[in-house]
């Protein structure tokens, strides 16, 4: 069905905070929109408030034609406890709600008294097998066995989604969205935790849809390769803007349009300080004027006391146009300064020579193998770790962090190794305890208001600080671990992952950081980006358990 999304005069916040407002967009059949903005500029609330699911504080949301299906993928699947692989596939393709719906038509139109006041059973029943129809789910029961073979999964359908790792359950949440059939699709950070076969099958979907796409992402080479246009959420300046054209244009449209809003702001600000102060001189020249004419005039000469009173209302006039010039002056607000993720890493003293050693190392997990593995790290050296999910790269940092011991053979961590660590889970930061506290626990050496004052600078501030860290978004998990980086001390940094749910400025921050940091690296990333920007001396593919050495 070719469908179109109107919004108009959208405004969208939490409570009585509002984070963009006089918004409107229009998505058309074939457009894929890029939103861009900050974390906690309303990105995730905006797919929200298009999607249905909440309310705007004003403005609408139009779908046409009225039939059309809206479907909304959220950044982090849930995992509902006792749900299968099937029913989570069916809830996120929209066909358990059709099926539920066409079930109760069916009901009412077999027994009347159990249709809604003013609805005619017959309609509604034809209305939600349209539907059941349109979202594919007739089919579906049989499409997801395929589906998941061809994304790797061997999984059956009715085993439970909580039994299934992050990289599975990614990939799971990949075949939700090529098994849907939505007319409008909305995604929120759909590359998380895809690696880059999962990136391109993405890729390939966002391009091939028909229907119009409104997408989050912070990967900056996927939304280089779908988006046909940009809507910038502005946060700092408070504005939002559709750029059209792909995501590089939007960066050299943007940057043109940041210099003029400052060029603009100073040719305003340098005029109006001129104008300022040539109004001052004249305001001092009529005062002394007037008060030298008095002096030097005696108190009956009437002709120069006259003549004095004249110049000074010609110099007062000259105050009051200049005065008029300067109200009549078209008012520029200053551009304000952009909130920016700055921060390094601390640093240890130096480690022994070799940081970590594998020597023929196995480990079993069930059917998976890692190993035989033979490796070592030495201090000082940045090593890039890539491979598809399921291969092998987090266990295989487990392992050359002592966190597992192997089945067979030798694995060593070396003397002083202070280790810095972003795991893919962000597991520093979980359970009941405020941030604040938890934060504390893993630096003792910090006074609670240095913990506060750190982590502000990091944008977590004191609507974040007392809350517990399992309600903090993934994102302000992400920056309380960077936060992290920075209070302490290390000399081994273990990246898995960094780049998922931080926004833009901040991965382009952390790579900054990357480049001065002295000390060993090892970069686990399906950031494309990342890692062509972070320089690595070695890199280590890993697939099926195995690892290759690469030059970097």
């Amino acid at each position: 069905m070719s469908a179109t999304l109107v919004a108009s005069g959208l405004a969208g916040g939490h409570g009585h905070r509002t984070l963009f407002d006089s918004l409107d967009l229009t998505v058309a059949p074939g457009d894929v929109v890029g939103v861009i903005g900050v974390n906690g500029a309303g990105k995730s609330t905006l797919l929200r408030i298009l999607a249905g699911i909440d309310a705007p504080q004003s403005g609408s949301v139009a779908v046409s034609p009225g039939t059309a299906s809206v479907g909304f993928l959220a950044q982090e699947p849930e995992r509902i406890a006792g749900e299968t692989i099937a029913g989570f596939l069916a809830r996120r393709t929209g066909c358990r709600a059709a099926s539920e719906r066409m079930e109760a038509g069916a009901a009412a139109f077999a027994d009347p008294s159990l249709a809604p006041a003013g609805i005619d059973p017959a309609d509604e029943y034809a209305a939600a097998l349209d539907a059941w129809l349109a979202l594919g789910a007739a089919d579906l029961e049989d499409r997801i066995p395929a589906v998941l073979a061809d994304l790797g999964l061997t999984l059956d359908p009715g085993a439970p989604m909580t039994s299934l790792s992050g990289g599975q359950a990614a990939r799971v949440g990949l075949a939700a969205l090529l098994l849907s059939r939505f007319d409008i699709v909305l995604l929120d950070e759909p590359t998380n935790d895809l690696d880059l076969d999962g990136l391109d099958r993405l890729e390939a979907f966002v391009r091939e849809h028909r229907g119009g796409t409104v997408l989050v992402s912070h990967d900056r080479e996927f939304l280089a390769r779908t988006v046909t246009s940009v809507l910038e959420l502005d946060l700092a300046q408070g504005r939002n803007r559709v750029f059209g054209g792909g995501y590089d244009a939007y960066l050299e449209e943007r940057e043109i349009a940041r210099r003029h809003r400052r060029e603009e702001y100073e040719e305003f600000a340098s005029k109006k300080a001129d104008l300022v102060s040539r109004a001052r001189v004249q305001r001092e020249w009529s005062s002394q004027g007037v008060r030298n004419a008095m002096k030097k005039a005696p108190d009956n000469d009437k002709i120069k006391r006259k003549a004095a009173a004249e110049s000074s209302e010609k110099q007062a006039q000259k105050v009051r146009q200049m005065e008029s010039r300067i109200a009549r002056l078209d008012e520029v607000e200053e551009p304000r300064k952009e909130w920016q993720l700055e921060f390094t890493i601390g640093s240890a003293p130096r480690s022994s020579a070799v940081v970590a050693t594998l020597s023929e190392a196995v480990v079993r997990q069930g059917e998976f193998v890692l190993g035989p593995v033979s490796l070592q790290v030495s201090g000082g050296e940045r090593i890039g770790i890539t491979g598809p999910n399921g291969a092998g790269k987090s266990t295989l940092l487990r392992l050359l962090l002592g966190r597992v011991e192997p089945d067979s053979g030798r694995a060593s961590l070396g003397a002083s190794v202070a280790i810095g660590e972003i795991d893919q889970a962000r597991a520093q930061f979980e359970g009941d305890a405020p941030l604040a506290q938890a934060f504390e626990a893993l630096v003792p050496e910090y006074a609670a208001a240095e913990v506060r004052t750190l982590l502000a600078k990091f944008g977590l501030r004191a609507d974040h600080v007392d809350r517990p860290v399992g309600e903090l978004s993934p994102g302000e998990r992400t920056r309380a671990g960077l936060a992290l980086l920075q209070a302490r001390g290390v000399n081994l940094l273990v990246l898995d992952e960094p780049t998922n749910h931080l926004d833009l400025a901040a991965i382009e921050q952390l790579e900054q950081a990357l480049e001065q940091y002295p000390g060993t690296l090892l970069l686990v990333t399906h950031d494309r980006r990342m890692l062509e920007a972070v320089r690595v001396d070695r890199r280590w593919h890993v697939e099926a358990g195995r690892v290759t050495d690469l030059p970097g």
